[in-house]
């Protein structure tokens, strides 16, 4: 057993809403509470338990049938590839970093660990992961913002299969009926979110619960704007929000939209209560199981035309816990690399509708999805939500959320704004 520190504290989220971008991304990414959890004595070492030689455990949550299935069958050929098997542990995405925490405090980690990108952070700065560059992972390949998201303070250490951001869906029939175009600015998704709200059916579906979720869908509508995490008072930002407002006191949005995940804008535009909504590919999967639906797909609308859409990059990232046994932390360097080898994400894209990792590979993507392409076109521009503020994101994170719920609900933009800078800043 090697010790490589001595003790850690670490911030443990608690339970949150569903995923985000299928890392969850799909998967809800867990917003991070201010609970400390000292692990002392070599805490995230795995000498405290005995280990089969030949059997390496993955811990992720894909706990959806078909993702868990899909994640099975590739760690079966990497294992039979290896000559090692490799068992896969599934829990919900929102119980990932307090089950780590649990498991590091027992020194029982698994070998590999796949963390929301957003979540991976925190582990890192507590010193739990280790550097897969020096266990011989290459970085080649990758687009440097990939490489961002998976990366804490220069170092990598998470390895992204597939990566996912957020596009505008629209509902083909409902606007030829009513003769709108796609829109592309901000102006025009107000004017036909207007138009396309009629009875029971709003004109534009999105989330801006008091959860990640909402968080998640509000940083295009900020970052396309010229808005920062870093200074979240800002007129940008406090105009971004002004522009979710009007929508609400337009009535194209749903009084809803303060309570609603992106579980549930889905649910709304499938049962024809919405002609458009704020989404990613983790939803396609059910769009498709309904056959009537006519839906396409587009960049979600910017301030100006020929402003960039910028949308937050998610998705989760494979990482090698400091388990304190280096033999068996190369060998999990293996199975990473062969999960997140061009050929593993190819296959896992294709299943899930999410974007490879690697550029070669999401170029063979783009031909046979050309449908997606346009998602595509947004990842290759997305950002990470950590990649200013690393572990400090969960601080932004929650006061984001509470400006929703205070300027959607009555308070002025800059007022709730405002309050969310000093929160963010000060931790409270």
């Amino acid at each position: 057993m090697s010790k490589r520190f001595t003790s850690l504290a670490l911030t443990a989220p608690p339970p949150a809403a569903a995923h985000r971008g299928r890392g969850r991304s799909r998967r809800a990414v867990a917003p991070f509470a201010a609970v400390s959890v000292l692990v002392a004595g070599a805490a995230l070492t795995g000498c405290g338990q005995q280990r089969d030689a030949d059997v390496y455990t993955v811990m992720n949550s894909s706990t959806d049938e078909s993702y868990h299935r899909w994640d099975a069958e590739a760690m079966a050929r990497c294992g039979k590839q290896l000559g090692i098997t490799i068992e896969q542990q599934s829990v919900p995405a929102s119980q990932v970093m307090t089950k780590a925490l649990r498991m590091a405090s027992s020194k029982s980690l698994p070998d590999i660990v796949q963390f929301d990108a957003s979540e991976m952070p925190t582990f890192a700065d507590a010193g739990g992961l280790v550097d897969l560059e020096s266990l011989g992972l290459s970085t080649d390949g990758i687009p440097e913002g990939i490489v961002d998201f998976g990366s804490y303070e220069g170092t990598y250490y998470g390895a992204a299969r597939s990566v996912n951001t957020l596009a505008l869906f629209y509902n083909k029939d409902v606007l030829d009926e009513a003769g709108v175009e796609v829109p592309a600015t901000w102006a025009e998704l107000r004017e036909s979110a207007k138009k396309l709200t009629q009875g029971k059916q709003y004109g534009l579906a999105l989330s801006a619960g008091g959860a990640e979720d909402g968080v998640f869908q509000f940083t295009p509508f900020m970052w396309s704007n010229g808005g920062d995490e870093t200074d979240l008072d800002s007129p940008q930002v406090v105009e971004a929000l002004d522009y979710w407002k009007g929508l609400l006191q337009d009535g194209s949005l749903s009084k809803s939209t303060v309570n609603w995940t992106q579980a549930d804008v889905n649910d709304q535009f499938m049962a024809g209560n919405a002609a458009m909504m704020i989404n990613g590919p983790w939803q396609v999967e059910t769009l498709n199981t309904d056959t009537s639906l006519n839906w396409g797909i587009a960049p979600i609308p910017v301030p100006e035309a020929g402003d960039d859409s910028v949308g937050p990059l998610g998705g989760a990232v494979l990482t090698v816990p400091n388990t304190g046994d280096e033999a068996r932390e190369r060998t999990a360097a293996k199975i990473v690399a062969c999960l997140a080898s061009e050929k593993e994400q190819l296959t896992y894209a294709l299943n899930s509708w999410m974007v490879p990792a690697h550029a070669k590979a999401a170029a063979d993507w783009r031909e046979r999805v050309p449908e997606l392409d346009s998602l595509a076109d947004q990842v290759a521009v997305a950002r990470s939500r950590t990649a200013k503020l690393g572990a400090g994101w969960s601080s932004v994170s929650l006061a984001l959320q509470s400006a929703f719920q205070s300027a959607l609900t009555g308070q002025s933009s800059e007022a709730a704004l405002k309050r969310a800078q000093q929160r963010a800043t000060s931790g409270n």
